[in-house]
């Protein structure tokens, strides 16, 4: 990896970043509306949803600390495969049990799929230079999904658009395409992902098996003592509960304004583009709100703007208005990502960085799944914009738990005695012990065992 300029690096991780969230843009825009036409109600496909919360909170920790241990590049690629097949069984599904095996499989694929990609990036950056402000490539980053994604609603617009091809149905396309797009993923990964690891074969994957626990270990023990850590990562409980309103209501609520499924979808297509490319300007802004509010408090403001965007969509009247809603929040989205991202990645360092992202995304999926059977069971007995309202509720929420961060910050701004050069590079040297004096918190450095250091620095 060493071989790697920060350049290098930047680029290659932003253009497989791409690539992973193209398939996503083109099913976003069909998928809820694919299982509404194979047979499914509304309460029936936030049952079938829940199988993915289930699996990534089973799975979610074991394959971030195993990622961590082996590397990234095999638990990616198994990922992305796993993916592929989930895309497969999406195209011919037609019951409530298939469709639970497909978001079975998502949930599989995204608990392996939860962070190496982004610790490579973060840890092969610092490999090049300890000094390179990875902050920058992940505010890109956001730009690039906004792109990807808006592209991919786009094409799946599009295709719906075209209407059936053959035994193809119109919302069946976008999901062959995404399959399609998938596979040259895979490809792509391959080529492009270097990665130095201790050992390789049968040896790296039974020492990982057994070092993967004590890496998992080492996370929680790091999420129970530092405060700041833990109100991050509460976040995401209720982020998760909340983004059911704007990724799955959505398509519902305008189908109802319009009055037509197919319409809906296919105004979704264009719409969908223009809301990630809404994402992807807000995640431009990211600098901006950075230098003007902070990180903490700019995040905080985001989530309770995020709620406001969700209120519009659910009760304004009209197509127009609901699309309008539903930019903002895209843009906003766009913005708390990198925000909350990077707040995270100061608090821990490079061995357990897979296994911090898991616990976040941990809490993100089940709250997620609890989310997906709560508001579509409380859309069918109500109204859609009821659940909206419900679920705006509960992404401002969230705003609160920024507080931590926020305090650490401006105690880590105040200057501080130093008795010794040595003490004063031994905090500096460390993010980890940085931050755990920032929050207040005694958070040790983590201790050297046989290979852990060197897979997190190799990499």
């Amino acid at each position: 990896m060493s071989a790697l300029s920060v350049r290098q690096v930047r680029s290659r991780y932003l253009t497989l970043y791409g690539l992973r969230w193209l398939p996503s843009g083109l099913l976003m825009t069909v998928m809820i509306l694919l299982m509404q036409e194979r047979g499914l109600s509304l309460s029936q496909i936030g049952l079938v949803a829940t199988a993915q919360g289930l699996v990534v909170l089973a799975l979610e920790l074991p394959t971030g600390g195993f990622a961590d241990a082996l590397g990234r590049k095999p638990v990616l690629l198994v990922a992305w495969a796993v993916g592929l097949a989930s895309l497969a069984l999406m195209a011919v599904a037609d019951s409530f049990w298939m469709f639970f095996l497909v978001w079975a499989l998502q949930g599989v694929y995204r608990a392996l799929d939860s962070g190496p990609l982004e610790s490579w990036y973060v840890d092969a950056t610092l490999a090049a230079d300890p000094d390179a402000e990875y902050e920058r490539g992940l505010g890109w980053a956001g730009t690039v999904i906004g792109v990807a994604i808006g592209a991919g609603a786009l094409l799946g617009g599009g295709l719906v658009a075209l209407g059936p091809i053959g035994p193809v149905s119109a919302l069946t396309l976008p999901v062959v395409v995404a399959a399609a797009l998938q596979a040259v993923s895979i490809v792509a990964l391959l080529l492009l992902m270097t990665e130095q690891r201790p050992a390789s074969g049968a040896v790296a994957l039974r020492a990982s098996v057994v070092e993967a626990p004590r890496m998992v270990g080492q996370a929680v023990g790091l999420l129970r003592r530092n405060r700041v850590l833990l109100a991050l990562v509460a976040v995401e409980l209720f982020w998760g509960f909340g983004m059911v309103t704007f990724e799955s209501l959505l398509p519902v609520r305008l189908s109802e304004v319009v009055g037509d499924a197919d319409r809906a979808a296919a105004l979704l297509g264009p719409a969908g583009s223009a809301a990630w490319l809404a994402n992807a300007a807000g995640a431009a802004l990211t600098p901006f709100l950075l230098r003007r509010l902070g990180a903490a408090p700019a995040a905080a403001l985001m989530r309770i703007l995020q709620g406001v965007t969700v209120v519009g969509m659910g009760l304004l009247a009209g197509p127009v208005g609901v699309l309008i809603a539903y930019l903002a929040c895209y843009a906003v989205h766009g913005a708390s990502n990198p925000l909350h991202m990077g707040l995270l990645h100061r608090q821990v360092d490079g061995p357990y960085r897979t296994s911090v992202l898991s616990l976040n995304s941990m809490m993100a999926q089940p709250a997620g799944a609890l989310g997906a059977v709560v508001l579509t069971a409380l859309a069918d007995a109500t109204s859609i914009s009821v659940a909206m309202l419900v679920g705006a509720v509960m992404l401002a929420l969230a705003a609160p738990l920024y507080l931590p961060a926020w305090r650490a910050g401006r105690a880590a701004a105040r200057p501080a005695p130093v008795t010794s050069g040595v003490a004063a590079s031994g905090v500096a040297a460390s993010g980890i012990v940085a931050s755990g004096v920032a929050s207040g918190v005694a958070v040790p450095a983590p201790a050297p065992s046989a290979g852990a250091g060197d897979v997190g620095r190799s990499t």
